[in-house]
């Protein structure tokens, strides 16, 4: 049976994640996003994707220090980032240093402690380019920090509260994983060819680079910047409503229910209720949104995506638009390798056909 873009075909048995969009459910490992995130770590829920279970003290601290030595990047990476033209796309820059790991000493250790190093390098190479894009000094790693607190230090070169630094966290974590989406497959086609990891996690790059998939959502911000105040919400809304645009942020392709993510990062904003201008608009606004395309478009069930609470909370600690398919990729780093790796756990060839719809041409 042909379905286009092979749209609902099974291609994996996989026990990384699992996504219901009726339910409106995501899970790690069988472990529901919601009870993985308000207990743990990144470094503890990428130690559970990468394994299947949970870090003790002793396993936390071996992957801490593995971390941090994967912030140090090699020397030819460096020169490689550095040599690139400053006005060249961050996607694009983290694509190649990334494919720069490909060398024999790299690919002689285990791919578990190559998904580690590739995880911990990423934040750095795209914090590296980004100051290099303007103008600024290059801040380097603290080892004294988390790997999120880590990455906004490097980014800004001022030392992130803790505010930002649990905002931040919580979009990381409900975004490394999301089942088999385009740019996980490529990984996984990639490492089907007994290809490596660092060809693999190259390829999903490459395709999170397109705005079909990885697209920042930059358009809630303008959404939210159009508003402004709680009193602009119905005028703006329906404006749009009524001129045919599309309200963004709202409805997903998979989830027919509220996105799981959306909940979980709307309750976190909620919580930092009164730090933020830009958090509090978006928890107003959205209820005034739901209600107003429910009664412009009703039956069409469209909820709030993770577009829209990611927005706002970038928005709030002043991440621009062009760091977010980068932070994106910086967390779903790891699920491509959790996906590399189990790939090569039970490895088959991927192998789809295709059907010739041509003319054909009478010969002789």
């Amino acid at each position: 049976m042909f379905q286009k873009g092979l749209k609902d075909v099974i291609a994996v048995h996989t026990n990384i994640a699992s996504v219901d969009g009726d339910k409106g459910e995501l899970r790690y490992r069988g472990v529901s996003v919601g009870n993985l995130i308000a207990t743990h770590s990144f470094e503890e829920v990428a130690y559970f994707m990468w394994n299947g279970v949970f870090p003790g003290d002793e396993e936390l601290h071996e992957l801490n220090e593995k971390m941090i030595a994967g912030r140090e990047l090699p020397s030819h990476v460096i020169a490689i980032i550095d040599a690139l033209p400053t006005n060249m796309p961050l996607m694009e820059v983290m694509r190649t240093a990334i494919s720069a790991y490909g060398h024999t000493a790299f690919k002689d250790r285990t791919i578990e402690d190559q998904a580690i190093i590739l995880t911990a390098a990423l934040p750095v190479i795209i914090a590296r380019h980004y100051r290099n894009q303007n103008g600024q000094t290059i801040v380097e790693a603290d080892p004294a920090l988390s790997h999120t607190a880590n990455y906004l230090w490097m980014l800004t070169g001022e030392m992130p509260n803790d505010v930002q630094v649990e905002a931040l966290e919580t979009y990381l974590k409900l975004t490394m994983e999301h089942g088999l989406n385009a740019s996980t497959f490529a990984a996984r086609v990639t490492i089907s060819t007994e290809s490596d990891l660092v060809s693999a996690i190259t390829s999903a790059i490459g395709t999170m680079k397109g705005p079909l998939h990885g697209g920042a959502p930059s358009g809630v911000i303008d959404l939210l910047e159009e508003m402004g105040t709680r009193d602009n919400i119905r005028r703006v809304v329906e404006g749009k409503i009524k001129g045919g645009e599309r309200i963004m942020g709202f409805g997903h392709r998979i989830y027919k229910t509220e996105d799981p993510r959306s909940i979980l990062l709307r309750d976190k904003c909620i919580s930092m209720s009164g730090e933020d201008a830009w958090l509090d608009l978006a928890t107003v606004a959205e209820k005034e949104i739901i209600a107003l395309l429910e009664e412009h478009k009703p039956g069409r069930k469209l909820y709030t995506n993770v577009e829209y609470y990611a927005a706002a909370i970038m928005r709030s600690i002043d991440m621009p638009p062009e760091l977010f398919t980068p932070t994106f990729s910086a967390a779903r780093i790891v699920g491509w390798t959790a996906h590399a790796i189990e790939q090569l756990s039970d490895n088959t060839i991927f192998r789809p056909q295709s059907v010739y719809v041509g003319e054909f041409h009478v010969e002789g």
